[in-house]
């Protein structure tokens, strides 16, 4: 008897976005889990999807329908127009995502996209993301947010050390403290999560030209360059601090399984540039596994059948893919 495939709990995030758009696109795939809708069905394209009652239901439907937890939102979709209504139940979509994964009864969890001005002013959302909001669910917990490409070649992982917040405050937050966290994160991640046995990692300058031996800035001369020799001196492999203008053409990806950047759009910039239908959102340090599709609401194409399934897909297969070697 064929053993059940492991379930993948898929948020449903903001329906006024293309996040229900993207739903029919998950049923169906090749992959080692079966994903869970977890949201209002009705907000769902006719389709193939199967409303389910609760989690363990999810096993029996059958074919390639996308299961559905439904759950009511009370008010229909307007795709484009976010709802002040529906912004506790997507907050509460996710909150029940974290307890499943907790809990043991799904394996990952994966988030569509949520509007974090809607959820606001609907409910109040005190959190800069998903990113910050499930590590608070997580009882705490230090995360990494890193964004992972799924087609270009040679591949690109990169992690902001510092992520939502102002470019004038990254100097003062970027602090010894914080970048050797990431790194260390994003070294236990990639043994555990991406089957790489012995990480290379790459740490960007947070100056131009790494500070060009301080003329440029003194960072990097301070406290940066010493604490990646104190890492090494650990058994870490790293490179760095280099400059973050040449550290993302082919060769020199080849030479790192993931860059850890000072900030936001340093890392964020490259990805998108090379990847942008196809990046994954992984936030790291979790004790679950959670992905997202790189990208947000597109409010201005919801509900016209446009939107690119590509990142969805992309984060999905990475969360199943991820689950598989922690099972194993």
């Amino acid at each position: 008897m064929t053993a059940p495939l492991p379930l993948i709990a898929v948020t449903c995030g903001e329906p006024a976005g293309i996040g229900p758009d993207l739903a029919p696109h998950l049923a169906g795939l090749a992959l080692p889990a079966r994903p869970v809708w977890i949201g209002d069905a009705r907000h769902l394209p006719s389709g193939r999807h199967a409303v389910i009652g609760s989690i363990a239901e999810a096993q029996e439907v059958q074919g390639d329908a996308l299961a559905v937890l439904h759950r009511d939102f009370g008010a229909k979709r307007q795709p484009g127009t976010p709802q002040p209504s529906h912004a506790k139940p997507v907050i509460a979509a996710i909150e029940e995502a974290a307890r499943l994964a907790m809990a043991g009864e799904v394996a990952a969890i994966c988030t569509m996209p949520i509007n974090k001005k809607a959820l606001k002013d609907g409910a109040g959302f005190a959190f800069p993301g998903h990113t910050e909001m499930l590590a608070e669910l997580a009882g705490g917990v230090d995360v990494a947010m890193m964004l992972a490409s799924s087609s270009v070649s040679p591949p690109l992982r990169v992690v902001p050390a510092t992520i939502h917040i102002a470019l004038a405050d990254v100097p003062a937050a970027l602090t010894e403290a914080v970048l050797s966290r990431a790194i260390r994160i994003v070294h236990a991640a990639l043994i555990r999560d991406f089957g790489v046995s012995a990480p290379r990692l790459a740490v960007a300058g947070l100056n131009p030209h790494a500070g060009e031996g301080g003329v440029m800035g003194r960072e990097e001369v301070d406290w940066i360059a010493p604490l990646l020799t104190r890492l090494r001196a650990e058994g870490i492999e790293i490179a760095g601090p280099l400059p973050a203008d040449t550290m993302f053409h082919a060769p020199a990806r080849a030479r790192y399984d993931a860059a850890i950047c000072a900030y936001h759009d340093q890392a964020l910039i490259p990805i998108k540039t090379l990847d942008f239908a196809g990046g994954v959102n992984v936030t790291l340090g979790l004790p679950f596994i959670r992905s997202s599709p790189d990208h947000g609401t597109a409010f201005d194409i919801a509900g016209t059948g446009a939107a690119d399934p590509s990142s969805a897909i992309a984060a999905l297969r990475m969360a199943a893919e991820m689950a598989q070697r922690r099972a194993s």
